[in-house]
C-alpha cells in the first residue's frame, strides 16, 4: 500500500485511493438523537474535505454502562444511523467498551482518483477562500452546557452541525480547489493557519464577511465561551494579527472551536463566484467569500 503524503489518504493503484478516518467526541446537545446526528456529519467531514466519497464505517462507542441507560445508546445509534443512510454510507459494524464518560464516532473509508484528492495545506496566492458554515457552535454550546442558550440558538446550531458537507464538497471538486479543510477544534483560524503553514503566502481575511450564528455574538458578550477557545487564541498569538477595528466578539468568534463546522475551500479567484452561486443553489445559503491568499509572510493571517 503506498502512503500519499497527507496521512488519511493511501493510493492503491492508478486509479483508485482510500480515503480514512478515525473522529469521536463527547455529547455537546443534550438529545442523544441528536448527539448521534452530530456524530456522524462530523466523522464524515474529514472524507469529504478530501473530495472524495465515504463509502463504509465502523461505530466507535465508550459508554457508562453504570450511569445511562441503554436507551440513551440505541437513540444514538438511530440518529447516527439516520446521517449514514443519507449519505449513502454502509455500517459495517463497531467497537463499544465500557467508560466513565460518553463518546461516540466513527471510523471512515472513502474513495476517490489519487489525481483527484484535495490537500488541505496547498493554498495558492491569488485565491479566494469560501466558508460553507456559520461559526459559533462552541460558543452555544457552551451556554446550552450552563442554560443560558435559548431554543432558537440551539436549533440554529444542530441543523447546521447535522448537515452534511457531501453537497459542498461536491460541488467543490468542479471548480479546481487548490485545498481544503473542515473547520472543527481548532476554530477557523487555527484551520487556516494549519492550511496556510508550509507555503510562502499568507492569508488576509475579512471579518465582516465572516457568517455567524447572531446569538454566538450576544453569549459571547456576556462571557460564555468555551475553554478551547483561549488555547486557540494563545496557540496562534504568534502567526495572527487582529485589526482593533474588529469587535471583540467577532474575535471571539474566529477562535471558537467548532463541531461538524464547514468546509474552507481555497480557489482560483475566477473559480469563485461559480462555486459560491452553485452552492447557494444547492441550499448551502450562508457559504460566503470571507478572504483570500497572497504573497507575503509564510503563515501569517491578517483579519481585518
Amino acid at each position: 500500500m503506498e502512503s500519499a503524503e497527507d496521512a488519511g489518504v493511501y493510493k492503491l493503484t492508478a486509479d483508485l485511493a482510500l480515503v480514512q478516518t478515525v473522529d469521536f467526541f463527547t455529547p455537546i446537545v443534550d438529545d442523544p438523537f441528536d448527539f448521534g446526528r452530530i456524530a456522524v456529519a462530523n466523522s464524515l467531514s474529514d472524507i469529504y474535505a478530501k473530495g472524495g466519497k465515504p463509502l463504509t464505517a465502523l461505530n466507535i462507542v465508550c459508554f457508562p454502562v453504570k450511569t445511562l441507560e441503554i436507551s440513551v445508546l440505541r437513540e444514538i445509534f438511530r440518529g447516527g444511523q439516520e446521517k449514514m443512510d443519507e449519505a449513502g454510507v454502509i455500517l459495517l459494524g463497531g467497537h463499544t467498551v465500557e467508560d466513565a464518560e460518553l463518546k461516540y464516532g466513527l471510523s471512515v473509508t472513502g474513495i476517490i482518483h489519487p489525481s483527484a484528492v484535495v490537500f488541505n495545506n496547498r493554498p495558492k496566492a491569488g485565491d479566494r477562500l469560501i466558508l460553507t458554515k456559520p461559526l459559533g457552535t462552541g460558543i452555544i454550546s457552551t451556554a446550552i452546557k450552563g442554560e443560558m442558550a435559548g431554543e432558537k440558538a440551539v436549533s440554529r446550531i444542530v441543523a447546521s452541525m447535522c448537515a452534511l458537507n457531501r453537497k459542498a464538497s461536491e460541488q467543490m471538486v468542479l471548480e479546481n480547489p487548490s485545498a481544503c479543510t473542515d473547520i472543527t477544534g481548532f476554530g477557523l483560524l487555527g484551520h487556516a493557519s494549519e492550511m496556510i503553514r508550509c507555503t510562502d503566502a499568507c492569508i488576509e481575511l475579512d471579518s465582516s464577511a465572516v457568517p455567524f450564528f447572531p446569538e454566538a455574538a450576544e453569549l459571547s458578550e456576556m462571557g460564555m465561551v468555551p475553554g478551547g477557545l483561549y488555547r486557540n487564541r494563545d496557540y496562534l498569538k504568534d502567526v495572527v494579527e487582529i485589526s482593533k477595528d474588529v469587535p471583540r466578539h467577532l474575535v471571539d468568534i474566529l477562535f471558537d472551536p467548532q463541531t461538524s463546522g464547514g468546509l474552507l475551500i481555497s480557489l482560483p479567484e475566477k473559480n469563485a463566484g461559480a462555486l459560491l452561486h452553485r452552492m447557494h443553489d444547492q441550499g448551502i445559503e450562508e457559504a460566503a467569500v470571507i478572504g483570500r491568499v497572497v504573497p507575503g509572510p509564510p503563515g501569517r493571517i491578517a483579519v481585518r
